[in-house]
């Protein structure tokens, strides 16, 4: 099974962000302890701050892999491009959000992709993206 995780805009800071909200762990290091607790997925990782790019990278994975998790960061509340990219393609994607997106500004609480996810995860932290895989492994 391959699992592609793609992080959006200012996600590259985790552990050095806004640790009151998103703690003081580095998604790298995270990456490590997912790989660990599930040896038998292939996880592949990418970051981007640029929106196009993340577009590339849902065109490229999004027909060969076994489920995306996707923490579009800010350009889940902007981004139709993104949206349609997620549309367009045959992988399932896992929408996830370390905060909870309802307890924060007005203009986070709505997300314009998860229509076109196959689910969404806000508010559990780090632990969200473990919960999107374990998602796609019961599929």
């Amino acid at each position: 099974m391959k699992i592609q995780v793609i992080n959006g805009p200012n996600l590259n800071l985790l552990g050095t962000r806004e640790k009151s909200i998103y703690g003081d762990q580095t998604f790298e290091d995270f990456l490590e302890l997912l790989q660990k607790r599930f040896p038998e997925i292939s996880i592949d990782y990418y970051q981007s701050n640029v929106e196009g790019e993340i577009i590339n990278k849902l065109h490229e994975v999004g027909f060969s892999y076994d489920g995306i998790v996707l923490n579009a960061g800010a350009y889940t509340h902007t981004s139709i491009a993104i949206h349609d990219a997620i549309g367009s393609i045959n992988t399932k994607v896992a929408e996830v959000h370390i905060s909870n997106l309802h307890a924060r500004e007005e203009y986070r609480h709505k997300s314009i992709i998860t229509s076109k996810c196959v689910g969404l995860i806000t508010g559990f932290g780090m632990e969200g993206y473990a919960m999107a895989i374990q998602y796609f492994l019961k599929k």
